[in-house]
């Protein structure tokens, strides 16, 4: 399976459909979201064309094919509008290769366990190994930090983690 994933959305409907654009044209079968779907947040400027409702309207028709957690702008009405489960942090699969998915605001909540762990929240993309953990950050799709871009991952169906721009050049990439 491919997946597409995504983080710090923040109500951007342009990023967004950009992201869906990407999830078509790369043929994926599964999107994973790690957290800040709806909301901006008080420290972050508004993302161009921040439009919540629009957002729930190009998600909620995906919602078969998503997995997500909660971010730290995430709140209980956000579970309410939209049709897919906006889970706490959690090991999931991907081809076979356990992963652990969380925003990121609680990086020190990590299970000892984790080898591999996918996370958001910092709007920095980055593929790092720390001494616990493989730790990869697609970055913001829509509101990059630092000197980074608008940014998105893609793992093909041998596992290969690829960040790319919306332009689809390769920022970095790693084989799990």
């Amino acid at each position: 399976m491919k997946y597409l994933i995504i983080s710090d959305i923040h109500g951007s409907a342009k990023y967004l459909k950009l992201a869906i654009k990407a999830y078509n044209d790369f043929k994926c079968d599964k999107i994973l979201i790690l957290g800040d779907i709806l909301y901006h947040g008080p420290r972050n400027d508004l993302p161009e064309e921040y439009a919540p409702k629009e957002c729930i309207g190009l998600l909620n028709p995906l919602a078969d094919k998503i997995e997500a957690v909660c971010g730290n702008c995430d709140a209980e009405v956000d579970q309410m509008v939209l049709s897919f489960k906006i889970d706490t942090p959690h090991f999931t699969s991907l081809n076979g290769k356990r992963v652990y998915l969380t925003h990121g605001h609680h990086l020190e909540l990590v299970p000892d366990d984790a080898k591999v762990v996918l996370y958001g929240h910092t709007h920095i993309s980055i593929i790092e190994h720390t001494d616990k953990y493989l730790a990869i950050n697609p970055g913001s799709i829509s509101i990059p930090k630092g000197d980074k871009i608008n940014s998105f991952a893609v793992c093909d169906d041998d596992n290969l983690i690829t960040i790319y721009d919306f332009n689809y050049q390769k920022k970095d990439a790693i084989k799990l």
